[in-house]
């Protein structure tokens, strides 16, 4: 049996083979055995917003719909502006601090960034 490479992404090494692509169950990666990723390329994720625009660290963006906020009274509100903003690549792939609410993760298809 011969020995799969562990996961480029999260370095698991519980990878296996599923046609001509290798699967990571831990953080779902798929990747081509004969065309691995650089780690440069790994690090080159893009984060859109609700409607397609770019987002980087350290940007503004507002909120476009209402979200339940588990353990609090109220909903965030749309139109709540959220400042500074910090990217990660995990399922909710923005972590900010909001007024009001504290430290929280919010994904990047709720938000639009702000102009200027």
């Amino acid at each position: 049996m011969t020995e799969l490479p562990s996961c480029p992404s999260c370095t698991s090494a519980f990878t296996y083979q599923d046609g001509a692509l290798l699967v990571c169950p831990e953080c779902g990666h798929e990747w081509s055995l004969d065309n691995p990723p650089t780690p440069d390329e790994q690090a080159q994720t893009i984060h859109k917003d609700a409607v397609g625009n770019v987002l980087e660290d350290g940007d503004t963006v507002t909120v476009v719909k209402d979200l339940k906020v588990k353990g609090a009274s109220s909903a965030l509100k749309a139109g709540t502006k959220v400042r500074n903003i910090r990217l990660v690549d995990e399922d909710h792939n923005i972590d900010c601090k909001i007024d009001g609410f504290g430290p929280m993760k919010l994904k990047s298809e709720f938000v639009k960034k702000a102009q200027g």
